[in-house]
C-alpha cells in the first residue's frame, strides 16, 4: 500500500483510524464555530484577541493541510484517477468547494483589506464542513437536490402570492394609510410577514376591507408556508426508505450462498455507514432480510422443481 493510498483511506474511508481523524476534524470545526461566535462579543474578543488569532492560525494550518491531502490523494478514487483532470474534477465537487471556501478568506485577507465583521461571518461558512461528517446533512442535501423542481415550483407560487397580496392590500389601504402602503413594493413587507405567518405587527391594515383581506391572506399563508416544509419532509422520508431498501438488497445478495462471511459483514457495515443508517437500524434490516430470505428458501424447497406444485401434505 502506497503512502498516498494510506492517506486516502485515512481521510475518505470508515476505518477505525479514519473515524478517529475525521472525528478530530469535526471537533475542530465545532470549536472554530464557537470561537467565531465568542469573538463577536467585543469584551471577549478584545481580551482574548491574541488567543483567538493563534487558534485561527492553527485551524487554518490544519484545514489547509487537510484540503491539500484530500486533493493530492483523490486520484486513488476510481472516479478521479487522472492526475490532472481527476484532481480538477475533485476540486469542483461540492464538498471540496466547501473545504476551499473555509480557508480562502484567510489568505485573501493577507492581500486585500476586508472588514473584520465580514470576515467573521464568512468564516462561519466552515459549519458546512460538518456535512462531510454528518450523514443526516448529506441526506438533507440529497433530498433538496432530488426535490429541487418541486421546491422551485412552491417558491414560485409563494412569489406570486406575495405580489397578489401586496397588490390587494395596496388597493384596500392606499386611501387610509398613504405612507405605510404608498406602493405595491412598500406593501410587500406586509405581504411577506403575513403569508409566512410571522406577523410582526409593525404594519397592519386599518380599514374594514383591509382587515378582511388580511384574514384571507393569513388563512392562505398557513397552507402556503407549510408547502416547502411538507415537500422536504416527504422527500426525507422517501430517501430514508430508499436507503433502507438499498441496504436490504445488499444483505439479500450477501445471503445468496446461505451465509454472511466476515468480509461481507464488514462491507455491509461500511455500506450502512455510507447510507447514513444507524447501527441498530442496519442490524434490524439485516435480520429482516435474513428472515425473508429464509422463508423464500423454505418455500422453494417445499415445491416440486419440475411442476412447481406443493410437496406438503
Amino acid at each position: 500500500m502506497t503512502f498516498r493510498l494510506r492517506v486516502y483511506n485515512l481521510l475518505e474511508t470508515n476505518t477505525r483510524s479514519g473515524k478517529l481523524v475525521n472525528g478530530a476534524i469535526m471537533f475542530l470545526i465545532i470549536v472554530n464555530i464557537l470561537a467565531i461566535i465568542m469573538e463577536s462579543v467585543d469584551s471577549v474578543g478584545t481580551y482574548y484577541e491574541k488567543v483567538f488569532w493563534l487558534f485561527e492560525l492553527f485551524s487554518i494550518a490544519i484545514f489547509t493541510v487537510e484540503y491539500a491531502l484530500r486533493v493530492w490523494s483523490s486520484v486513488e478514487s476510481p472516479d478521479y484517477q487522472n492526475k490532472f483532470t481527476g484532481r480538477l474534477r475533485f476540486m469542483l465537487t461540492p464538498m471540496a468547494l466547501v473545504d476551499f471556501i473555509a480557508i480562502v478568506p484567510f489568505y485573501l485577507s493577507m492581500f486585500f483589506g476586508f472588514d473584520a465583521r465580514f470576515l467573521r461571518v464568512v468564516r462561519l461558512l466552515r459549519i458546512f464542513k460538518l456535512s462531510r461528517h454528518l450523514k443526516a446533512l448529506d441526506i438533507l442535501t440529497t433530498v433538496v437536490r432530488n426535490e429541487a423542481g418541486s421546491l422551485v415550483a412552491a417558491i414560485f407560487i409563494l412569489g406570486v402570492m406575495v405580489v397578489l397580496s401586496a397588490g390587494g392590500i395596496y388597493v384596500a389601504e392606499r386611501g387610509s394609510q398613504v405612507e405605510t402602503f404608498s406602493s405595491i413594493p412598500a406593501a410587500m413587507w406586509w405581504a411577506i410577514v403575513t403569508l409566512s405567518t410571522v406577523g410582526y405587527g409593525d404594519v397592519v391594515p386599518g380599514s374594514v376591507a383591509g382587515k378582511l383581506f388580511g384574514v384571507l391572506v393569513m388563512v392562505i399563508g398557513v397552507g402556503m408556508a407549510a408547502l416547502p416544509a411538507g415537500i422536504i419532509a416527504s422527500g426525507f422520508s422517501s430517501e430514508l426508505q430508499r436507503r433502507r431498501d438499498t441496504f436490504k438488497l445488499k444483505v439479500t445478495q450477501a445471503l445468496q450462498d446461505g451465509v454472511i462471511t466476515a468480509k461481507e459483514q464488514h462491507e455491509l457495515e461500511e455500506i450502512g455507514e455510507e447510507l447514513g443508517l444507524q447501527e441498530t437500524e442496519t442490524e434490524t434490516l439485516q435480520q429482516a432480510a435474513a428472515l425473508q430470505e429464509g422463508n423464500a428458501s423454505m418455500q422453494t424447497h417445499q415445491t416440486c422443481p419440475h411442476c412447481g406444485k406443493s410437496l406438503t401434505c
